[in-house]
């Protein structure tokens, strides 16, 4: 189901919300299966934290809902991921168009280096295929920064390179590179592992002034991250001769303090993983 927001200030059309959803999502890289048969829903507007031991297939997982899995080779793919109840793999859907409505932020903050801050913001129009007026373009890197929550901060050196920001300031810039497109849905890969938690912190205020205008997807194996930002939760665990599923997925709180599963408990209580 697609809803409609009204933007803040200084936006100029609503915000289409969209829900996204896996039904019996199987993944292989070759012969090796990594996901089993993964059916989630993911609510529109709202956070979904998927967490879990390392090597359990989340950011796997995270990958296929933006086509983004079939970039491997040998990578193959069995089930359906919808989004507004529409599969984004159905036969005549173009990848680049998924990806520009279900947009990605990586582990690692990778803006270019060399090129501007506005130029970085605007390179994702660029590589999306979309041309703007150099007014409309103005407008879109000011709002895309403001609502990646850095505009205050860089307004006044907009053509300095972005690699000449601090590793927090470069994932928002990445965050609002993403933003310019205005995508439906945007995945997180672990996007505070490698910052430091002062910039951890202002990524965590970025993704809670996104709620209500995104639908974001995260992993992340920060237990307290996970409760601190998300409103659902899904747990996945794999074993060495068993591909990643969910053991349990539902309301972040119901997660944490009353999980279903004993293995839940164990994970999110950090008995083991």
């Amino acid at each position: 189901m697609t809803t409609t927001v009204p933007r803040q200030a200084g936006e100029t059309e609503p915000t289409r919300l969209s829900g996204l959803a896996t039904r019996d999502l199987s993944a292989w890289f070759g012969a090796h299966k990594v996901l089993e048969r993964v059916s989630l829903e993911m609510a529109a507007g709202q956070v979904t934290a998927l967490i879990g031991p390392s090597g359990c297939g989340k950011s796997t997982y995270l990958r296929t809902l933006n086509r983004m899995h079939e970039m491997v080779r040998g990578a193959q793919l069995g089930g359906e991921v919808l989004l507004n109840g529409e599969d984004v793999y159905a036969h005549g859907r173009r990848p680049a168009e998924v990806r520009r409505r279900i947009g990605m932020v990586f582990q690692r903050p990778n803006p270019f280096p060399a090129m501007s801050i506005a130029d970085n913001v605007a390179s994702g129009l660029k590589l999306a295929g979309i041309k703007v007026g150099r007014d409309h373009r103005e407008h879109l890197i000011e709002d895309s920064l403001r609502r990646a929550g850095l505009w205050n901060e860089v307004s006044n050196r907009l053509g300095t390179p972005g690699g000449a920001l601090s590793g927090g300031q470069q994932q928002r810039l990445c965050i609002a590179r993403s933003l310019a497109v205005e995508p439906e849905v945007l995945l997180m890969d672990e996007p505070c592992s490698a910052l430091d938690p002062t910039s951890t912190r202002r990524v965590e205020e970025t993704i809670a002034e996104l709620r209500g205008r995104l639908t974001i997807v995260i992993v992340t194996h920060n237990m307290q991250q996970a409760q601190r930002i998300s409103q659902s939760c899904a747990f996945f665990l794999a074993s060495h001769d068993t591909p990643g599923r969910i053991v349990e997925a539902g309301p972040t709180e119901q997660l944490f303090s009353a999980p279903v599963d004993q293995r839940t408990a164990d994970y999110v209580n950090g008995r083991f993983g």
